[in-house]
């Protein structure tokens, strides 16, 4: 009999190793085949020779990106209704109740988004 435990074990271990070992390639490749040649110009924040005039940051309106988010969600949502409208007379009551609480979450993102003012186009 084996033990239940080493084959998760085994599999996290591989989980674990087998991201590092092209990592630690490339941070080989790169401390051994790159040429380090520091410098003020290679120091600099453009190699370009030009200067930078300005704020590094820029701002931007986040807004779009909340509407953006919300519209996502209600467009996934009605990927999930489909099948429990496709399917609903055969369902049996907990799906229903299933369905009634997924609903009753999404109205309620729906509402907490319209309180914040996510929902009002500026």
């Amino acid at each position: 009999m084996t033990n239940d435990y080493l084959l998760l074990t085994i599999f996290l271990a591989i989980a674990i190793v087998f991201p590092l070992i092209p990592l630690a390639m490339a941070w080989a490749w790169a401390r051994l085949f790159s040429p380090a040649k520091p410098g003020k110009d290679k120091q600099s924040s453009y190699e370009c020779g030009i200067e930078s005039t300005g704020p590094a940051q820029v701002q931007f309106q986040s807004h779009y990106y909340l509407y953006a988010l919300v519209f996502l969600v209600f467009d996934v949502e009605t990927v999930f209704l489909m099948p429990f409208a496709a399917a609903f007379l055969k369902l049996p009551i907990s799906a229903f109740l299933a369905l009634m609480v997924f609903l009753l979450l999404l109205v309620e993102g729906l509402v907490w988004a319209w309180a914040k003012g996510i929902l009002a186009w500026k």
